[in-house]
């Protein structure tokens, strides 16, 4: 009883000194990675376990032979604890970070869900003010003549076309981002979409006296869902002539590219501030500080709310491709790539 009581204080004291090392060990590298606290922590079990069988083997005086069978079993022991270990804390270290990364994209998203709610509500409350003070100057009589009559009524008729675009974008991106867009993949000839999308945005365009401009040639057919891919391409249109200057250009091209079909929308914007460059996807976000569009704007043939573009880069997604902004001399690029086949 003397001897076990011996041997179990060895192991104990072996493995004490060890346990400490490798604590003083995790202190000093508490800044580091997960995975460098479960390396340490799992090398100081293992070398607390190996310290206490070799200090228990010395004491019980094996043979060199035995002592030796001892180590190796050990040693190999020790090795493959370490390897197993450092497999499941190398999967432990990547779902801990997959998982610190959800929960910064979650955070993320919930700003910008509070950030869309308050532009949103802006962008409501102010043509609803507006169109209440019409209404009751129409009603109590305070206009009159024609001419001011038929003005109150064109406004009231396009505050309310952009509260409906504004509304028809928020139930887009929510079938975005809700996964619930059912595209539905067809041949897409791509000079017959544009030459609509551009039949489209002329008005707007006009208002602004803003040439648009279309390659003669080289129009791919794409695999892709018409509506959807249609409305990306107005959304581009739509948004480059609202921020081009008036007399300006906005050019429309598109191409074969490796095994993507790529489709550009070109302005003389006069370039994008490079830090707004990463954020002009995000919804909600817009470059200047007016969240109204420019005056003259037909109101009804704008995305409103700082929409567009997110809608835009959901939709191309959904297609399986991706959308970029660059600048360019005197202004910006934005182009589309969709795969040539798309699922």
């Amino acid at each position: 009883m003397k001897d076990m009581l011996l041997i179990g204080l060895y192991a104990l004291v072996s493995g004490a000194v060890i346990a400490t090392g490798g604590a003083i060990a995790l202190r000093l590298l508490r800044g580091r990675s997960i995975l460098v606290h479960i390396g340490v922590l799992l090398a100081a079990t293992v070398i607390a376990v190996v310290s206490g069988v070799v200090t228990v083997a010395q004491a019980m005086f094996l043979s060199a032979h035995d002592l030796q069978v001892v180590l190796i079993t050990v040693a190999a022991s020790a090795v493959v604890s370490l390897a197993v270990g450092l497999v499941f804390g190398r999967r432990l270290a990547t779902s801990a970070v997959w998982a610190a990364q959800a929960e910064a994209q979650e955070r993320k998203a919930e700003a910008g869900r509070r950030e869309l709610v308050a532009w949103v509500s802006h962008d409501l409350r102010t043509p609803l003010a507006g169109l209440r003070a019409m209404a009751e100057a129409l009603e109590d009589g305070v206009v009159h003549d024609r001419e001011s009559v038929a003005e109150y009524h064109r406004r009231i008729r396009v505050e309310t076309d952009r509260m409906t675009r504004l509304v028809d974008d928020l139930f887009e991106l929510s079938r975005i981002n809700a996964g619930a867009l059912r595209l539905v993949p067809t041949m897409v000839p791509l000079a017959d979409l544009v030459s609509d999308a551009l039949t489209t945005v002329a008005p707007l365009a006009a208002s602004r006296r803003i040439r648009l401009v279309a390659a003669g040639t080289g129009w791919p057919v794409v695999t892709a869902s018409e509506p959807e891919l249609a409305r990306a391409v107005t959304n581009l249109l739509v948004n480059s002539v609202r921020y081009t200057p008036p007399d300006g250009t906005v050019h429309v091209a598109a191409g074969h590219d490796h095994q993507d079909v790529w489709l550009s929308v070109s302005d003389t914007c006069g370039g994008i501030p490079e830090a707004d460059l990463p954020r002009l996807f995000d919804v909600a976000f817009r470059g200047e500080r007016a969240r109204t569009p420019a005056h003259g704007t037909d109101l009804s043939s704008a995305a409103g709310g700082g929409l567009g573009l997110a809608i835009v880069r959901g939709l191309v997604e959904a297609h399986g491709g991706r959308v970029e902004a660059h600048n360019i001399d005197r202004g910006c690029r934005f182009i589309m790539r969709i795969p040539a086949v798309t699922a």
